[in-house]
């Protein structure tokens, strides 16, 4: 019997199987953002791996199950998707790691990356005799998927036909650490907003992109005058909201503001990409909080309700607070003033 026992598991620890998740029952893989160092240092693989970890030690590297590490300096449709995307998409069908249905979580310009992945993976191992992953549903915090004007500006300074005036030449500074030229673009070329509205515009999949919003700033609003209505100091709501065009936009509810105040917003998006979906809104959150580990205000919920792709709903718990010398109603995300975006984010998924 106990011959029997050990020969039941050595084969089971020879058969790939999926992996238990780290959060909750769907494993989550991570896809990092736009790293404007890389656009000069040119890491090699080892160390674009490593600075994919980096990327997310203020909170979701200890929740995920594995990452989709990629470089800068390099084009998503070229050398990204076969030497970093690729690969790790073959590796994850040969470990079976999304048979239980994952979880793509995003950052900035990884909401792009996952766009074109999720077009175009099911092709790619279904021709390579593998089999396509199971993606359930995506987290996209501060989605670039609809490119950022501050990308536009970049190349056009690297191409030699911008006005470099010294506002302009500060916020560059501020979001690059330096002024941009034609050799150092790199995934720049992809984030200019009607390249990136171009790049896998309308997927034949169905899975819920599920978007987590901010209106802060890490560079003291420098940034915001060359972005089109609210940001995150990076991209405007046009992106991060998941708007079907770009624009001027308030944020992605008609009916509730930033801030949580309850009332019609004439300026939101209303028209959004297929699937779509904004779930929470940070009006403090900049760019990088709202993947981090710090608390920067309330969060309210542009809608209560989500449901991934295997009809699992999600739901948001939120409380109403009327104040009685102006009468003025806010709803917030319960909890908020206690966890941060992501804390909140990571628990609907428990």
């Amino acid at each position: 019997m106990k011959l029997l026992s050990l020969l039941v598991l050595c084969a089971s620890l020879a058969t790939p199987i999926s992996s238990v998740a780290a959060l909750g029952e769907h494993p989550v893989i991570l896809i990092h953002g736009f790293q404007a160092s890389q656009l000069q240092t040119k890491p090699d693989h080892d160390t674009v791996i490593k600075e994919g970890a980096d990327y997310w030690q203020g909170f979701w590297l200890s929740k995920a199950d594995d990452r989709i590490d990629w470089p800068s300096q390099e084009r998503i449709a070229d050398n990204v998707s076969t030497d970093y995307i690729w690969p790790k998409l073959q590796e994850l069908s040969k470990n079976n790691t999304c048979e239980n249905g994952c979880i793509l979580v995003t950052h900035s310009t990884g909401d792009l990356i996952a766009r074109y992945l999720l077009d175009n993976q099911e092709n790619w191992l279904t021709n390579a005799g593998l089999t396509p992953l199971n993606f359930i549903a995506t987290f996209d915090f501060a989605g670039a998927g609809g490119g950022s004007e501050l990308g536009d500006i970049a190349i056009n300074i690297s191409e030699g036909n911008g006005y470099l005036n010294a506002p302009l030449k500060y916020a560059m500074k501020k979001w690059l650490g330096e002024i941009p030229n034609s050799q150092n673009t790199g995934v720049l070329n992809d984030l200019k907003v009607a390249n990136a509205r171009q790049l896998a515009p309308l997927p034949d999949n169905r899975i819920p992109r599920i978007r987590f919003v901010g209106k802060g700033s890490d560079y003291l609003e420098s940034t915001s005058p060359f972005l089109p209505g609210e940001d995150d100091g990076v991209v405007s709501s046009h992106s991060s909201c998941g708007s079907s065009q770009s624009g001027s936009f308030s944020g992605c509810s008609s009916t509730i503001a930033f801030n949580g105040n309850v009332a019609p917003q004439a300026k939101a998006v209303t028209s959004f990409m297929p699937y779509h979906y904004p779930l929470l809104m940070g009006g403090d959150y900049s760019h990088s909080g709202l993947i981090g580990s710090d608390i920067q205000g309330r969060v309210v919920a542009a809608n209560k309700y989500a449901t991934l792709l295997n009809g699992t709903p999600i739901e948001v718990t939120t409380k109403f607070v009327t104040y009685p010398m102006t009468g003025t109603t806010y709803r917030y995300v319960d909890k908020s003033n206690t966890k941060t975006i992501s804390e909140l984010a990571s628990d609907l998924l428990l």
